[in-house]
């Protein structure tokens, strides 16, 4: 049972990874175009689309079902207060990690929830899994745009990248093992990652994926969210 939780959570993983190779070659490979100016966009507000559903289908659903409406609230502003100060820390080095870090807070509690429920719903698990996988494509494609664009190497990118993908598994085994019995504390950390994307989508996400007067790159973010209303519905 252990080894195929970690499989669901290593293949939900591995597309940041793959996101990120797919960046790279997109990037060095393909001629700089107006077209290829707008799919970067697209792709850009279509992985908004996904945190954005990922946020309202599941994060705070599945945290509202447990948690008060004080404490609800608490955690909410909390994680907005604190990725507030932690963009505003990055502004300053001159980074663009918005979308990173937007990734991170989707990816870690969905994780970590993957890995509370697969004791009781190995099914409801796989599910998740590849919702979660779905979700780090394109999130990890315009964050290996964003993380070169601030300066960092390719080749260190990918490192970070590569990494990055084995945190889907060290937070399903922290899910399974601290977590599965305490629902109250899964909730909070949904809550919290909820406002820290929120703030990061409005400060972050929405004002770089504006571009001219095309207005097809808006209907990528709308296909976005139709993935999650999609893996809501099958799980």
């Amino acid at each position: 049972m252990l080894l195929q939780l970690i499989l669901f959570a290593g293949f939900a993983g591995i597309t940041v990874f793959i996101g990120g190779l797919l960046a790279n070659f997109f990037n060095h490979h393909v001629k700089e175009t107006p077209v290829n100016s707008i799919f970067t966009q697209t792709i850009m507000a279509f992985g908004g689309g996904i945190i954005l559903s990922a946020l309202a289908l599941v994060l705070i659903p599945k945290g509202m079902e447990k948690l008060e409406l004080i404490p609800l609230c608490i955690s909410f502003l909390s994680g907005a207060v604190t990725f507030y100060f932690i963009d505003k820390f990055l502004a300053k080095k001159g980074g663009k990690t918005g979308t990173l870090l937007a990734m991170l807070m989707d990816f870690i509690p969905e994780s970590i929830a993957l890995g509370a429920v697969f004791a009781s719903d190995p099914s409801m698990a796989l599910l998740l899994a590849i919702f979660i996988g779905l979700q780090n494509l394109p999130e990890a494609f315009n964050s290996f745009r964003d993380l070169v664009l601030s300066g960092f190497k390719v080749k260190t990118t990918l490192i970070i990248f590569f990494f990055l993908s084995f945190f889907g598994i060290f937070g399903a085994l922290a899910g399974q093992f601290f977590l599965s019995d305490s629902p109250l504390i899964t909730a909070q950390l949904m809550i919290f990652a909820s406002g820290g994307i929120l703030y990061l989508i409005f400060q972050d996400i929405i004002p770089e994926i504006k571009l001219g007067n095309t207005h097809i790159i808006s209907l990528g973010g709308t296909l976005g969210f139709l993935v999650g209303i999609i893996g809501e519905k099958l799980l």
